[in-house]
């Protein structure tokens, strides 16, 4: 062999060391750091009526807890300090069997709270091994077509919830006193299980509450374009995970539902409503990764024109 061709073997050798090192470096960070990195966003929306006072809104979701994420179930329970006067949790709390109890747990004095909650469909069936590649150009929609038994205890869950005297939207309206204020509710179930029966809940939301809130857990637009009409102001969805995987400069790359990538979190006008789409705060355990989309909550204080 050569000089020139050692050399360039060398050369090859050096780049693919370091194009490991760097893949290695990024998978760790991803895994051990961003996935760990929780962050509380805050928002402030005036949708109230006039002279009304403060409402403080803590928007959870996507938690997919598993027993052993003491990290995450201890900064759950500490949002209680931020005193919210409404907790809505808009799905897919559970990633195991044996999650439920350590899901409460987490919820904590949370549950002292007004409450109201939706499924995702990761709260009945349990997650698969799959390549996440997929979801570049599939939703995980079709998954479940072959999977028609519950195997995780979305009735325990929504059980414990309830005895709480958190509301159960599913497919369902309801109204709460939150503070000194009046809140119309109306949530449906999970579209990606094709669970939602929007019709249960259609009409016009009541005029008379002094906020209207729309909860869903996968932020289809087919649903979110009947919420608005119907009056809700405000809308509270998750299950994009934020896209999960975002790039510097370009931001998500897929959202998995039929919302656009731009809203697939965040809070962004949509038709004659505000949407809020929470990044969430877990990861599929058999995908335990988050790149430039750290894990989140949101408080969302809604107040009266200035």
């Amino acid at each position: 062999m050569g000089v020139d061709n050692r050399q360039l073997l060398r050369r090859v050798g050096r780049a693919a060391a370091i194009t490991g090192a760097v893949g290695v470096a990024g998978l760790t960070y991803a895994s051990v750091i961003e996935r760990n990195w929780f962050r509380l966003r805050r928002y402030e929306l005036p949708l109230l009526p006039p002279g009304s006072p403060r409402l403080r809104i803590l928007h959870l979701s996507d938690a997919h807890l598993t027993p052993g994420r003491r990290m995450l179930i201890d900064w759950i329970r500490g949002l209680d300090a931020y005193e919210p006067d409404l907790v809505v949790n808009t799905g897919d709390s559970l990633a195991h069997p044996d999650a439920v109890g350590p899901f409460i747990d987490a919820l904590g004095p949370l549950l002292d709270r007004p409450g109201a909650f939706v499924y995702g469909s990761n709260d009945l069936f349990s997650p698969q091994l799959k390549n996440p590649a997929r979801y570049l150009w599939r939703t995980s929609k079709t998954d479940y077509n072959k999977r028609r038994v519950p195997d995780l205890p979305w009735r325990e869950l929504g059980a414990a919830m309830s005895a709480s005297g958190w509301l159960d939207l599913n497919n369902r309206k309801g109204s709460l006193k939150a503070g000194e204020l009046d809140v119309a509710l109306a949530g449906v179930h999970d579209s990606h299980i094709k669970l939602d029966r929007y019709e249960k809940v259609a009409g016009a939301a009541d005029p008379t509450a002094h906020l209207r809130l729309g909860v869903l857990h996968s932020p289809e637009p087919s649903n979110l374009d009947r919420f608005a009409a119907d009056g809700y102001q405000l809308l509270l969805a998750g299950h994009t995970h934020g896209g999960q995987l975002c790039l510097p400069f370009y931001g998500t790359l897929v959202t998995n539902c039929g919302i656009d990538r731009r809203r697939a979190w965040g809070l962004h006008e949509y038709a004659d409503a505000w949407l809020h789409v929470s990044g969430g705060l877990g990861t599929s355990p058999y995908a335990p990764v988050r790149f430039c989309c750290r894990p989140e909550a949101s408080l969302l204080d809604i107040v009266a024109p200035s």
